[in-house]
């Protein structure tokens, strides 16, 4: 039974009473479990299916034993109606992990106090949408399994979200159309999404107009509110109903396969501008609401979706559209949100276009004006719950990029905690703080073929993952000037980080359990720092088969871990200066090299005369030169090397003579690439 970290302190030094009293309350619950008899035999139980995603698939299979730790789960899967079985990830081990995140500084509070409890889960991944697929798990273990070893489930991705075809059409106009109102058609959004729209105490007496599968169409002008406005008696003064706080209160509800549609006309640009105002579209209480190519700007928050344990919507869409001088675009933290799709947008914040600026680190930042930066764009994106995708959006000059929201202990009530959500294909830029946070998912959460450049912190953030698997496979992160690529905090369990292209080092790595590294490029930039230093308070994390090019400075490896004969407790730091002496000393990365940014194409050193200096990613080329160190030095791992050429998959995020991934819209709207919008200064529009 393996015994519970108690910390993210590092218990090597001399910690707080509390801590102390926690180690102790540890050591007895080690010898309590030693004096048992060892359960070695593993029980499976209840297989759940997590809500499918468009490209994954999610799964948790609970069991009792399997002590020593040796049980395994192989997973195959094929296309309905196929003969061939494909190999999959097997599932992943987890439980008895403990998550605390203490914070001293703050009382000695304790954010969390969670232990996982014990399971396999895993994803399949990179599928095709909308497609049946038939998925096996076979259940193995050396000591025995009581109970069915094999199972095979048949399961759909989830399709694209689309409008449905035969539902009503409803024509939209700003107050500044001349032509006469026809049937079906009318001035501001209200007007056509309820029966009426008044800017008085009458604001909210109208009855619901649309229906499920209804299409609102929104004809180009700008819809702009003059909210302190009351009555609309003057008609001279344009006013659209919202009422003194400028919100669109949106109540009806779509399904999934019927979502209420409010699309862009195609006439040109909508643009729904909130004059200041807190909240633009309120949609607590609205389920599958589908927005296309819609422009919000001027707002604190562009659409309020979900707030812990008040009242959340399902199956948002938002997808073509563009946010400008805008704090938070998209808000949900409701546990039980679920099948977002946010997708093919640009959002712009309101921090400096022009260069890097930070809230913490007056080490680095507090010589430079304006130091700490004000957060007046927090995020791009948060969500919460199951089932969510944001895919291909642009993203600049945010605090962070796109959020899982922290949210605290999950709930173990199936369906009301955070699982299953892909971040894909995102291109961020300009970031204060992180690109992407996993923060506070249970399993399953994914974030693949994302680029992130420019960051004052870290790109990759998992502060903390209840059990995992996170998964963090083929991405770029680039000039994350403070401290490097991810961040591992507040004893997150269960990351897997795999296959990524990291420029700089890996970042602030623990303390955390249960995590591992493999056919990563994790390379210096020059800089005066380390760029592999990990704590971990489990013996079974690990490290191997990646790339690392120091930087010019002692110390550029540690592991710190507890004694590798199974046991968890106090780490022993040490550093190593080099590569070789670290595989000695730490038992980790046997099958790793060392090389330089000269295995890239064309990708150069950031350097250190300002930290505020901004980089265009698209002016570097990641892909591997041709016979480069990186090539054939890979594992395979399925699902995420399929396809690979040569003897063995190559390290980094892009096999040798495979086309990169996509970064951003799939498609870009006119005068929006990312050489357009950079040249913007000031809040964009």
């Amino acid at each position: 039974m393996p015994v519970l970290s108690v910390s993210k302190e590092d218990t090597t030094t001399t910690g707080s009473g509390v801590q102390q009293i926690l180690m102790a309350v540890a050591v007895l619950c080690a010898l309590a479990g030693n004096a048992r008899a060892a359960d070695n035999a593993v029980t499976p139980g209840a297989l759940v299916i997590e809500r499918p995603t468009l490209l994954s698939l999610g799964f948790d299979w609970k069991i009792a034993g399997d002590d020593n730790r040796n049980a395994e789960v192989a997973v195959t899967y094929r296309k309905a109606g196929e003969v061939k079985w494909r190999n999959a990830l097997p599932l992943f081990r987890m439980g008895g992990e403990f998550i605390a995140g203490p914070k001293p500084q703050y009382g000695g509070l304790n954010y969390y106090n969670y232990t996982v409890p014990p399971a396999f889960a895993g994803s399949v991944l990179n599928l095709e949408p909308d497609t049946g697929y038939e998925v096996h798990f076979g259940m193995r273990d050396p000591d025995g399994v009581n109970g069915e070893a094999e199972k095979t489930i048949n399961v759909r991705t989830r399709k694209v979200p689309a409008p449905a075809t035969g539902g009503r059409v409803y024509h939209v106009y700003p107050f500044s159309h001349k032509g006469a109102l026809g049937p079906n058609e009318f001035t501001g959004l209200l007007a056509a999404y309820y029966m009426g729209a008044d800017e008085s105490d009458h604001s909210n007496v109208f009855a619901t107009r649309v229906r499920p599968g209804d299409v609102i169409l929104v004809h180009a002008g700008v819809y702009k509110d003059n909210r302190f406005v009351y009555g609309g008696f003057d008609k001279t003064i344009e006013n659209y109903g919202t009422s003194f706080d400028g919100t669109y209160y949106l109540t009806a509800s779509g399904t999934p396969d019927k979502p209420i549609v409010i699309k862009a006309a195609g006439d040109g640009e909508v643009v729904f501008d909130g004059n200041g105002n807190d909240t633009l579209f309120n949609l607590l209480a609205a389920s599958y609401n589908f927005f296309d190519g819609i422009t919000v700007r001027n707002t604190n928050v562009g659409f309020l979706l979900g707030i812990k344990d008040i009242l959340g919507a399902d199956g948002f869409t938002l997808i073509n559209g563009r946010a400008s001088n805008v704090g938070r675009v998209v808000r949900d933290d409701w546990a039980k949100s679920k099948d977002f799709y946010i997708a093919n947008n640009v959002f712009l914040g309101r921090h400096d276009p022009e260069r890097i600026t930070s809230w913490i680190g007056t080490d680095v930042w507090a010589k430079y004006p304006g130091f700490p930066a004000p957060i007046t764009s927090e995020y791009a994106v948060k969500v919460y719950g199951q089932g969510h995708v944001v895919a291909h959006n642009y993203i600049a000059n945010f605090h962070d990029a796109i959020d899982h929201a922290t949210f605290g202990v999950p709930s173990d009530k199936p369906g009301e905690y955070g699982a299953s959500v892909d971040f894909y294909g995102n291109d961020m830029f300009n970031i204060t703080d992180n690109c992407i946070e996993l923060d506070g998912g249970v399993h399953n959460m994914r974030a693949f073929d994302n680029r992130c450049a420019n960051t004052a912190h870290l790109a990759y953030s998992t502060q903390p993952i209840f059990g995992g698997p996170a998964y963090i496979y083929r991405n770029i992160a680039y000039n994350n000037v403070a401290t490097g690529a991810l961040k591992l905090l507040d004893n997150p369990s269960g990351i897997l980080i795999y296959n990524n292209t990291f420029i700089g080092g890996a970042g602030s790595l623990g303390p955390a359990s249960n995590f591992h590294f493999r056919n990563n490029l994790i390379l210096g930039d020059g800089e005066k720092r380390p760029i592999f230093q990990a704590k971990t308070f489990t013996s079974y994390s690990s490290s191997d088969y990646n790339g690392f090019g120091p930087n010019p400075v002692p110390g550029n490896f540690a592991w710190d871990g507890p004694p590798f004969d199974g046991a968890n407790g106090g780490r022993v730091h040490k550093v190593y200066d080099t590569l070789a002496d670290y595989q000695k000393g730490s038992a980790q990365d046997a099958h790793s090299i060392t090389l330089a940014l000269d295995a890239f194409i064309d990708v150069k050193p950031t350097g250190a005369d300002d930290p505020r200096k901004l980089f265009p990613p698209e002016a570097m080329d990641f892909r591997l030169r041709p016979r480069s160190a990186a090539i054939d030095k890979g594992v395979v791992l399925p699902n995420i090397t399929d396809g690979f050429k040569g003897r063995a998959p190559d390290l980094g995020a892009y096999e040798l003579g495979s086309a990169p991934p996509h970064y951003g819209p799939e498609v870009w709207p006119v005068g929006d690439a990312p050489s357009q919008l950079r040249s913007e200064t000031g809040p964009p529009h």
